[in-house]
């Protein structure tokens, strides 16, 4: 019971994060709309406005991994796993679940210090015009890969529960 509602917690915050994260597609497409209509109609263009394009993209993408393994839209071999039986299936969910913990938790331990770097020095965009505060992008990337964690911890639990369903 108590591994149910962890689960059934995790993924609702999942889910909310991944809904209010999916505002930024719309916010990009108009920002870049609108870097391409000021640059190619009006010969003009700015640099943090180019920039911010990659900035809201990295917040998506990063927040965006868990959301996507909640609903099932992570990258898979289909071909392969469609045929499979489905206690295979299971395995193959519980086996990757599990590498995506490991892989999201090395990920963090490195960037660590790439954050830490970052942040010791207030690491800025080089280009003159350009957004201040990179270091708070770079700081997104342990907080995407821990929401993976807590998301691959999530499907875990549910597959475990469909194994215990499944036995005979």
């Amino acid at each position: 019971m108590a591994a149910t509602k962890l689960r059934s917690r995790i993924e609702r915050c999942t889910d909310l994060i991944g809904r209010a994260t999916s505002w930024l597609v719309l916010v990009i497409v108009v920002l870049m709309a609108t870097n391409v209509l000021l640059r190619y109609m009006f010969s003009y263009g700015t640099v943090w406005a180019q920039e911010l394009e990659w900035h809201l993209l990295a917040p998506l993408i990063l927040f965006g991994m868990s959301y996507a393994l909640l609903h099932g839209e992570h990258v898979r071999v289909d071909v392969l796993y469609a045929n499979f039986s489905p206690r295979k299936k299971l395995y193959v969910d519980l086996l990757s679940a599990v590498l995506s913990i490991v892989i999201s938790a090395i990920i963090i331990w490195l960037s660590l210090k790439y954050v830490q770097q970052a942040w010791v020095i207030n690491e800025q965009s080089s280009d003159p015009g350009g957004l201040p505060y990179r270091w708070l992008l770079k700081a997104l990337i342990p907080l995407g890969f821990l929401f993976l964690i807590l998301q691959s911890a999530a499907l875990a639990l549910g597959t475990i529960e469909k194994m215990k369903a499944l036995r005979p």
